[in-house]
């Protein structure tokens, strides 16, 4: 296996993280305060084009693979700004995917150029409050009628909600109950945000304060049908072509939260001076950040060998998973020991990493718990019964 990094590869993270310099950690801070969109950021990614570096080339984007995806998202996560960063950004590169991949040509000439340069932002209407992450369970409904369909139901957790002017909802047009299989009868459209009929509000939550998250609540929406996206009906299959980029993308975030800890705990270990020496000459300091170092190094190598796998049309669930599961452990022991190592100042916020460890928590929740990959292992890598 070839490890070395190409020239392309280099120059993606190099230009990454010239824009990533411009937004310092203090920068975070100001907008974990604040809780504003990071509105400059937001339009520095979209100008330089990294909005569509998934996307075809067709309509203005790279028409690159989740390998590059991956390299660009741990780069964005390595330099202050957490999951804030990344999820200003990461909800560009596979979310909207369905669209890529089921789309009519019409239909992708009038969305992802927009997507693309950042005029359209887009949230997500596909968790609700009583099915969580057992998808078919849902019951926001889509009644078909002339000229489209009425929509009218509950989500939960939709992020950007506050500032998107598009949304990717799913929803039943079949009940569940007249279904052959617990998966038939769900659709996706993309369509408008029409806040006449969509209710917004915001959930205070830990952290990731800029990029919000929110409780939403779908009132008698239209939705024309020109903006179903493929066969009524068969939304379901369409979600999973993005699952296993979005868990390689959230590892390497987590790992990237993590190693930027990592080197705030080591520069500040090799600084303190306590007892007449600097703490990084202890073990009991040396140790656990050497440990974090290995694991990140790790979970690093299945996130890239899982991207890997994906680009080359090979089956990656296994790898895509225990990225996912590895990288948010590696990433939250990395900010949490970072802390510790810090003492008192690491509860304070001019160090950052009580926010870093704030913001790599989600990554251990979302977009799949630990539990579930687990039960994913245990069934599909090794042979044991379903146990859920």
């Amino acid at each position: 296996m070839d490890f070395s990094i190409s020239e392309d590869h280099r120059a993606l993270r190099e230009g990454v993280a010239a824009i990533m310099e411009q937004f310092d950690a203090e920068y975070w801070l100001e907008r974990d305060e604040d809780g504003q969109f990071p509105v400059d950021y937001h339009r520095a990614m979209a100008e330089a084009g990294w909005l569509g570096i998934t996307m075809p080339e067709e309509y203005g984007g790279a028409g690159l693979g989740v390998t590059e995806a991956a390299i660009m998202m741990h780069e964005v996560a390595s330099h202050g700004g957490g999951m804030a960063a990344t999820s200003a950004v990461h909800i560009n590169l596979f979310g909207p995917h369905p669209i890529v991949v089921k789309a009519s040509d019409t239909q992708k000439e009038r969305w992802l150029p927009r997507l693309i340069s950042g005029e359209d932002q887009c949230c997500f209407g596909f968790t609700e409050p009583n099915a969580g992450l057992n998808t078919t369970q849902i019951t926001t409904f889509a009644e078909k009628v002339d000229g489209g369909y009425i929509v009218n139901g509950q989500k939960v957790w939709t992020s950007t909600g506050q500032v998107a002017n598009k949304i990717m909802l799913l929803a039943r047009t079949t009940r569940l109950e007249d279904c052959v299989k617990p998966t038939d009868g769900i659709s996706i459209f993309y369509t408008d945000m029409d806040r006449s009929k969509i209710e917004v509000t915001r959930i205070p939550k830990m952290g990731r304060k800029c990029v919000d998250s929110n409780s939403t609540f779908i009132d008698g929406l239209f939705v024309p049908d020109e903006d179903l996206i493929g066969e009524e009906g068969e939304g379901f299959s369409y979600i999973l072509h993005s699952l296993n980029p979005e868990r390689v993308l959230i590892a390497v975030e987590a790992i990237g939260i993590g190693q930027d800890a990592l080197r705030r705990a080591t520069q500040y270990a090799r600084e303190r001076e306590v007892f007449g020496r600097q703490i990084g000459e202890n073990q009991s300091i040396q140790h656990p950040l050497a440990e974090n170092w290995m694991y990140l190094e790790s979970a690093y190598t299945m996130a890239m060998k899982a991207a890997w796998l994906y680009d080359n049309k090979q089956h990656c669930g296994a790898e895509a998973n225990t990225a996912k599961f590895l990288g948010a452990r590696a990433g939250y022991d990395a900010c949490f020991q970072a802390v510790l190592t810090h003492g008192g100042m690491g509860y304070a916020k001019e160090y950052h990493v009580e926010r870093l460890l704030r913001e790599v928590t989600v990554t251990r929740i979302a977009p799949i718990t630990e539990q579930l990959i687990n039960c994913f292992i245990a069934e599909k890598v090794l042979d044991l019964p379903r146990s859920y």
